[in-house]
């Protein structure tokens, strides 16, 4: 990094310092992309360019038929993939909406109200952040079991939920708030609840947004639940539908596109709520303030 001393990043006009920084760029984009370029180009691959040796980055003939076939599998196991879609759209949901709604609440209590314990609350939070979901599945399984919510819907959200780190981020955001701006909301007559939708809400955006990405990637990507909690194949969610994919086919090598066609449908809602949040945290980073 010592040949980057000196150089001027984002200057006014172009400085042939900058080129470094580019070559760097570029060549970190190109190597990030690839497996992206891989996964579309494998799901767009015919039978015959799948068997080719040695193998081919780039398709060359396009097709979707993967795709058909990947709808074909699913009908054979008598639940349509659709099934797996649905309950992943209503689990991803009602994670990422409770999860910010959670997190910005608890988060404004542990940084501007005053009650007992709230200081115990917190380091039980930071705590949390240290065990990583293998160290805890059989405490949650025991949790989940003895609340009768295995094999159900409920089973899927309420364990996702836990998410230390959401309000590890929402409270220091909230801890940046002067209490000036608080004080002067309750002298006009704003409750706790009002302080926090007209006050708080507006100033913690950015944060919220990045607990939203968190919460989606987290349960749009969740296989756990469907295989600790969920017996009934109906209830399951297409991330784990997706894992069994080429465990299922009897010929591997032809599985591997219709894997990389279901990869792809995973992927691309990863990729636009990302690219939809991001540009909402820098226009509230931006534009926000405290006035």
């Amino acid at each position: 990094m010592s040949s980057f001393q000196g150089s001027k990043i984002n200057p006014a006009t172009f400085n042939r310092s900058q080129i470094k920084f580019y070559l760097f760029l570029i060549a970190l984009a190109v190597f990030m992309i690839m497996p992206i370029v891989f996964m579309f180009s494998q799901s767009l691959k015919p039978i015959n360019e799948l068997f080719l040796y040695p193998p081919r980055f780039f398709v060359d003939n396009p097709s979707l038929k993967n795709f058909y076939d990947l709808i074909n599998v699913t009908s054979v196991t008598v639940i349509p993939m659709t099934r797996f879609l649905f309950n992943s759209i209503v689990v991803t949901g009602a994670v990422v909406f409770l999860s910010i709604v959670i997190s910005a609440m608890a988060g404004f209590a542990l940084s501007k109200l005053k009650f007992k314990s709230k200081g115990v609350i917190f380091e039980a939070n930071i705590i949390a952040l240290m065990f990583v979901p293998a160290s805890v599945a059989i405490p949650r399984y025991l949790i989940v079991d003895g609340l009768g919510l295995t094999d159900n819907m409920l089973g899927h959200i309420i364990p996702l939920l836990a998410m230390p780190v959401g309000l590890f981020l929402i409270k220091q955001f909230v801890d940046q708030i002067p209490n000036d701006l608080i004080e002067a909301a309750a002298m006009d007559g704003a409750g706790n609840f009002t302080v926090f939708r007209k006050v708080i809400i507006p100033v913690i955006m950015p944060a919220l947004a990045t607990v939203a990405i968190l919460a989606f990637q987290t349960a749009w990507n969740n296989t756990e639940t469907s295989e600790i909690y969920m017996n009934t194949e109906t209830l399951r969610t297409f991330a784990f539908y997706m894992t069994t994919l080429t465990g299922n086919l009897e010929n591997k090598v032809a599985g591997q596109g219709i894997a990389a066609a279901a990869a792809l449908i995973m992927f691309v809602p990863n990729l636009i709520i990302f690219v939809i949040m991001q540009s909402r945290v820098l226009d509230t980073m931006a534009h926000s303030g405290l006035k």
